[in-house]
């Protein structure tokens, strides 16, 4: 039994006749008297009772004649919407909240802008939870800056950034042109939330170095990190992204990591097996045009020693 089979059902039943739903189908009548033979076939009843060469809708008929209905009107909704679907372009976009918090914006402003068309959702989360969404297909492509490591995701790298020691200007480090590793022993910190890129790329030094920090806050929010290090005197180690602001009004001071180990890069995340569109295309060129960011020359800044 077929769409196609409750149609002619459909037009045998208003029309009361063969030819008529023959003509109205565009099919022969022979092909008509098959569909509703084997309907009748299917469903184990008489749809039809045939007297003096009319025809009669059974009780069965009239049943069968209200789902059908029901039925085709469902599907020819169906097809509607997946015609309509096909002529609309959508993006599922992640990004990790640093990238969401300095980035993301600007992105897709520059996308709407560029294909007025494209349907948009994004969602904003931790480098975790943006995987995770990757790998269930809920996000179709991602911006995140922490690194992947699941097999199955593709990560290109395509944007510079680097994390900076941040100390408000009353903090002694403040007043120091340098700063060592071991001075940042037992120092309270404000911190992202576990799963964070950033907050695993600072593990990784702590762990190298042997230093051991005090956790004064945990945040997942850049605002929140921020207002510990300008109100309660916390120390954090975030992307020069997101203080920007902050730094050229001398609310934040920033001390600069002497080596490289805070280089870092935001990857542009898929699926192995997503289809690379070209909207996803023109996201990873748009990705691509931020420059390393840079300290402002005129702005003091200590310098981080090993």
């Amino acid at each position: 039994m077929t769409i196609r089979h409750l149609k002619i059902f459909i037009q045998v039943a208003e029309t009361g006749k063969m030819s008529a739903a023959a003509k109205n189908c565009y099919i022969s009548q022979p092909t008509v008297s098959q569909a509703i033979h084997e309907l009748e076939e299917y469903y184990g009843v008489l749809l039809f009772e045939r007297l003096s060469r009319r025809l009669y809708i059974t009780e069965s008929g009239k049943k069968l004649l209200t789902y059908a209905r029901e039925t085709v009107r469902s599907f020819e909704l169906l097809e509607e919407a997946m015609r309509k679907d096909r002529m609309v372009d959508h993006l599922n976009i992640g990004a990790s909240i640093t990238v969401g918090n300095c980035l993301l914006s600007q992105i897709i402003s520059q996308l709407q802008t560029l294909k007025p068309e494209l349907e948009l959702y994004t969602q904003v989360g931790n480098t975790t939870e943006i995987q995770e969404n990757l790998l269930n297909s809920s996000l179709d492509i991602a911006l995140v800056e922490g690194m992947i490591t699941h097999q199955d995701l593709v990560s290109i790298p395509v944007v510079e950034d680097f994390l900076v020691l941040a100390c408000s200007p009353s903090h002694p480090f403040a007043s120091r042109k340098t700063i060592t590793f071991r001075e940042l022993n037992n120092q309270p910190f404000a911190l992202r939330e576990p799963g964070s890129g950033t907050r695993e790329l600072f593990a990784r030094t702590l762990q190298s170095s042997g230093i051991h920090i005090k956790i004064a806050c945990e945040a997942n929010t850049p605002q929140a990190i921020r207002n510990m290090v300008m109100y309660n005197n916390c120390l954090t180690v975030i992307s020069i992204r997101l203080i920007d602001d902050e730094v050229r009004n001398g609310k934040i001071h920033v001390i600069r990591n002497s080596t490289r180990e805070w280089d870092r890069s935001f990857f542009l995340v898929t699926h192995k097996n997503k289809t690379f569109t070209p909207a996803m295309q023109l996201l990873r060129e748009l990705s691509g045009q931020f420059p390393r960011p840079a300290l402002p020359e005129d702005i003091p800044s200590g310098l981080l020693l090993p």
